[in-house]
């Protein structure tokens, strides 16, 4: 199978005192398709006014990548079993961590889906855990990272048809 590749276009354009460490992180991050989102330093690495709290920061996108693969991976192996899945949620949560002397990594990250499904009757209780270890097991971000992933699935919800 051949590759597959993915870019992305990061722009930053000095606003600020450079040299002196007074500078804004705020950065555009741009897409196929045209998209563009607004980037920063975290807030928790680059104190305000040199960060942009409303925008996406690289730790935050690092979680979301990790949740929106799992995602994916979960609803795809969840419709090929013929369950029927109205919603999905994840409030996700990364963890950083000093690893050594001067560098800090996302150790963790945690899933915690809840997803609501269409069906008359609870499904064996064993299905869930099943498909979420599937879809960790095929997530192509989760191969890809060397944190920890913990997926702690909340309570099914069921709609009725």
């Amino acid at each position: 199978m051949a590759g597959h590749y993915y870019s992305a276009n990061v722009e930053w354009a000095c606003d600020g005192d450079y040299l002196g460490n007074a500078y804004k992180r705020g950065h555009v991050w741009r897409f196929d398709g045209g998209l563009e989102i607004p980037a920063s330093a975290s807030p928790t690495v680059v104190p305000l006014p040199y960060s942009i709290e409303a925008a996406v920061d690289p730790e935050e996108a690092f979680v979301a990548a990790i949740s929106s693969c799992h995602m994916m991976s979960f609803l795809d192996l969840a419709r090929r079993a013929n369950f029927n899945v109205s919603s999905y949620r994840d409030n996700a949560q990364g963890e950083m961590n000093r690893v050594a002397r001067g560098k800090m990594a996302i150790t963790k990250v945690v899933l915690r889906p809840e997803i609501t499904l269409i069906a008359d009757e609870d499904p064996d209780p064993t299905w869930l855990t099943d498909l979420h270890e599937k879809a960790h097991d095929v997530c192509f971000i989760a191969n890809s990272v060397s944190c920890e992933i913990i997926v702690e699935p909340l309570p099914l919800k069921l709609k009725t048809s």
